[in-house]
């Protein structure tokens, strides 16, 4: 093998080393995925999980910039599986889901669109079972056009949930304004259009909130009570954590 092949091979690894290691904790098990379908866990891809599980799909909106997931239809996310329930609803509030009902909460590049962070993750975490596993995809501000803004500190996150921020909040918006990188950016054209798409964000839920690195998205998990099973950094932009909910008497419960 040459050289540049060589590198390129272990930059962009076809799948990620943690996904051996915790893949027995959801497979065969149903579970919902916040936001998508997502390419990052199809077959062939770096998190390969949509082949090995039953997935049911929570959407915002039933008509999104990210994709179409209308109302009352099913979720298609692998060719091979049969279609899951398609919820519309937002991902911090998902009253219309029962406590306990999945084995495993699944995103990727989701939780920085949201508001309040906290709130979202306790609600994901309402409705899963004891034992219950989330599988949570974000991105490293290094490698984004989030890389000139600071790391959000925990203590925001912590006064976002005690405030009850809502999704409308544009707390964010002069310091994206200022610091987003228009030249890592693939979907905005310029600013004008940066500015307008996230004054509406009600509507698309654009714009990136809070800024992460690997420390605060741990320390995120931890913070609400997750039990950390795997973290890893995987090029150009993901950070993977896989966490675990705690049995109902673990102090981490608490």
């Amino acid at each position: 093998m040459s050289i540049p092949r060589e590198i390129g091979r272990r930059i962009f690894k076809t799948k990620a080393e943690c996904f051996d290691k915790c893949v027995h904790l959801v497979q065969g098990r149903s579970g919902l995925e916040i936001g998508g379908p997502t390419a990052i866990f199809s077959r062939g891809r770096l998190l390969p999980f949509y082949p090995l599980v039953r997935l049911d799909n929570c959407n915002f909106s039933s008509n999104t910039v990210w994709g179409d997931n209308k109302v009352n239809e099913n979720y298609y996310y692998d060719e091979q599986q049969p279609p899951g329930v398609q919820y519309i609803c937002d991902a911090a509030d998902l009253r219309i889901i029962p406590t306990g009902k999945y084995d495993f909460v699944i995103s990727s590049h989701v939780l920085e669109h949201i508001a309040n962070p906290i709130k979202a993750l306790r609600e994901w975490m309402r409705v899963l079972t004891e034992k219950g596993v989330v599988i949570l995809v974000l991105p490293h501000k290094e490698r984004t056009f989030d890389h000139r803004r600071p790391v959000t500190p925990l203590a925001h996150l912590v006064q976002d949930f005690t405030d009850d921020t809502p999704e409308s909040d544009l707390t964010h918006l002069p310091e994206i304004m200022e610091l987003h990188d228009l030249r890592r950016d693939s979907v905005s054209r310029d600013r004008p259009y940066l500015e307008k798409m996230c004054k509406e964000n009600m509507t698309h839920r654009y714009m990136h909130h809070h800024v992460f690195d690997t420390a605060l998205a741990v320390n995120l998990l931890k913070h609400v009570g997750l039990q950390i099973v795997a973290v890893e950094v995987q090029r150009p932009w993901h950070i993977i954590l896989i966490a675990q909910k705690p049995q109902e008497n673990h102090p981490a419960a608490n």
